[in-house]
């Protein structure tokens, strides 16, 4: 995967985490007294610093799986391993990454594993 690609997907998924992190401050109180409580830090690196319990409970789950997939993302990137499928070890293609940054498997993979949980 070319370097152009990883930085262009690398400042996407920044760029969703903070988007996440910044809807939840507007929608939750207690989401926003708990970052305005916080040292000054650029709100994308919030969610990566050891989110406590009652921060877990601002979030919501779903925001939180995101932000996990997110994170996990970014980290493949510095890695090395982004764009891999995590089960069967072939390239994703950069449609499907573009479409979702954070995807972990290519499309047969991610389909096989949706028909086994239906």
């Amino acid at each position: 995967m070319d370097k152009k690609f990883l930085d262009e997907m690398e400042k996407s998924l920044a760029k969703l985490k903070k988007e996440i992190i910044d809807n939840l401050v507007v929608s939750n109180n207690d989401f926003k007294d708990i970052v305005e409580g916080m040292d000054p830090k650029d709100l994308a690196d919030i969610a990566s610093d050891d989110i406590d319990r009652k921060m877990i409970e601002a979030i919501g789950s779903k925001e939180l799986k995101r932000l996990k997939q997110i994170d996990s993302a970014l980290t493949r990137i510095k890695q090395g391993k982004y764009g891999r499928c995590v089960k069967c070890g072939t390239m994703i293609p950069q449609d499907r990454l573009e479409a979702i940054p954070y995807a972990l498997m290519c499309i047969k993979c991610k389909s096989a594993d949706e028909r086994r949980y239906r």
